[in-house]
């Protein structure tokens, strides 16, 4: 990061009337939640698949809670277990304050399904969770469009074989397995009415905004959804973007500032500007 590009990035700061927060799997390294990129970065997280060699498309999918409900369970039971117990990094406590001092606030557009946000003090009436959350359960059927916290449950998991040792979640309705309310690969069977609900939300929040500014922090190119958000408030809404990534940190326009650094530095960094 040179002084110039963290100089751009106050500035931009300083001018925007809207900070939206576009977040990927990066943003909850610093937290030391794990990264999953590559089957490498999975495995490392997970020894008993990578034992199994195990991809992680195939355990996250609607054919593991078919086919072997222990090991869908304990994969995504860790998963709810850690991110119940990992406190957020100070980076999103920066992220809030730079918001609440702006005239329309922050919006938040995240693929990342464990509720850092939420649990950092974000007003859950202006996240999108584009994939669904952990802390929310739907039927397997699905027999109803419900959805529901999943507040009341504490999976236990073996972790060193990834497999659930306690019963799982049920739904309540008609007693059939129940999922995370996530969007997995090859799943047809999400019920994505939860995050259409915060789209419409952040969508009006969007309208309000006449110079939005997107943080774009820790978001790949293997599985776009970010990127492609960020990119659309640049071109519907006349906004600018500050990407921060440590290894693909490129920004289209010159106009636009990327930071080639995880993202509680490169936040901590622009903060001191301020």
């Amino acid at each position: 990061m040179t002084t110039a590009a963290l100089e751009h990035a106050a500035a931009l700061l300083s001018q925007a009337d809207l900070l939206i927060i576009a977040a990927g799997a990066g943003m909850g390294v610093d937290s030391g939640l794990p990264d999953f990129r590559g089957n490498q970065g999975f495995w490392k997280a997970y020894p008993a698949l990578a034992r199994a060699q195990m991809e992680f498309t195939s355990v996250a999918s609607p054919a593991t809670f078919r086919d072997d409900p222990a090991l869908a369970w304990g994969f995504y039971g860790h998963r709810l277990n850690l991110y119940r117990a990992t406190v957020p990094h100070a980076g999103f406590g920066l992220l809030k304050k730079w918001g609440e001092r702006m005239e329309h606030g922050y919006g938040v557009f995240t693929s990342n399904v464990d509720g850092h946000f939420q649990a950092a003090g974000f007003n859950p009436l202006r996240i999108e969770e584009c994939h669904g959350s952990i802390h929310h359960l739907q039927c397997t059927k699905p027999c109803s469009d419900d959805i529901w916290p999943a507040d009341g449950y504490t999976p236990q998991v073996d972790n060193d074989a990834c497999r659930l040792l306690n019963a799982p979640p049920t739904c309540p309705h008609c007693g059939a397995l129940a999922r995370p309310n996530i969007l997995m690969f090859g799943d047809s069977g999400w019920n994505e009415q939860r995050t259409a609900a915060q789209e419409a939300r952040l969508h009006r929040l969007l309208t309000k905004a006449q110079r939005p500014l997107v943080i774009e922090l820790g978001a790949g190119v293997a599985i776009p959804s970010v990127r492609y958000f960020g990119q659309t408030v640049i071109s519907r809404h006349n906004g600018r973007m500050i990407r921060i990534n440590p290894r693909e940190p490129q920004v289209a326009s010159a106009n636009d500032v990327g930071l080639a650094a995880g993202a509680y530095d490169a936040l901590s960094a622009i903060d001191a500007l301020l």
